[in-house]
């Protein structure tokens, strides 16, 4: 990483006072892939695992309890409060409230003790450009011993108009997946992954505090749909995994999980995509 600089911190920042900030200064943010950003990477050296925390994700996700492994999602629940330290600040050029995450590449490189010792860090790569504003990279790594064992990228989005329009995206063409179960979701999952993950965003947890952002009814965090897929779905130890949120899912609601092979996917009852995703076995 040149031209960063490694920034320790005794312990995760905390979330509630980030997400104010970010929202007091977003005012002020001039979104462009050309913008400079923070050259920071901000480092727990001797992380440990909440492992009542930890249990509490894995009965939301639909992972099974008691394992001495982490969910191979779980190690961005970790490093999520860095990635907020980081968007949140009067560096970081994207706006931080409407900031939408589009899509998560996980690499796990073997079993992750749940009562392990780990160094968890979490730095921004790059802006690129997007047809509908600028995409933000922002990496979360994690070291067992000196080794990396797990590492994310994950792309957030901030609309805005762009002076020249890329050409139409050119999506995969997936043909349909089977259907494997059909899940119907209670209104209050938002607010239980909140509780567990610590993401407390308004748009998660109520539908009055949701319309205040323009959705009809609470969502979904995307990280937990993609967890639950795979919670479902199974990963080997080493495995690589691919996903892309394609549309938010409002709750209460009803979804359909489909899988075949390493591919997975999860449908309305329209068949409008919410999530694709892939596992690689390494």
């Amino acid at each position: 990483m040149t031209g960063t600089t490694d920034l320790v911190l005794p312990a995760p920042p905390p979330l509630a006072p980030l997400l104010v900030r970010g929202a007091l200064l977003s005012p002020f943010k001039r979104p462009s892939p050309d913008a400079p950003f923070p050259r920071t990477r901000l480092v727990l050296p001797h992380l440990r695992v909440d492992l009542a925390r930890l249990a509490a994700y894995e009965r939301v996700c639909g992972f099974p309890t008691g394992d001495d492994a982490l969910p191979v999602t779980y190690p961005h629940v970790l490093g999520f409060p860095l990635a907020m330290r980081l968007m949140s600040g009067r560096d970081f050029p994207l706006p931080l409230p409407g900031l939408v995450h589009t899509s998560i590449g996980v690499s796990r490189h073997g079993s992750l003790p749940a009562t392990g010792r780990y160094e968890l860090s979490v730095h921004v790569e790059a802006l690129s450009p997007h047809r509908r504003g600028t995409e933000a990279v922002v990496v979360t790594g994690m070291r067992h011993g000196g080794e990396l064992v797990w590492e994310s990228r994950s792309t957030y989005l901030a609309r805005h108009p762009v002076a020249r329009t890329p050409g139409p995206a050119r999506e995969e063409e997936r043909e349909p997946l089977p259907t494997v179960a059909e899940w119907r979701l209670a209104g209050d999952v938002g607010r239980r992954y909140g509780a567990a993950s610590g993401d407390r965003n308004p748009i998660h947890l109520h539908p009055l505090t949701a319309r205040l952002f323009g959705f009809p009814r609470a969502i979904a965090h995307g990280m937990w749909t993609v967890a639950r897929c795979l919670a479902a779905h199974g990963t080997p130890d080493r495995c690589s995994v691919r996903a892309e949120f394609r549309a938010p899912v409002l709750l209460p609601g009803t979804v359909t999980y489909a899988a075949k092979g390493g591919r997975f996917e999860l449908r309305d009852a329209r068949e409008r995509l919410h999530l694709t995703g892939d596992v690689y076995p390494a």
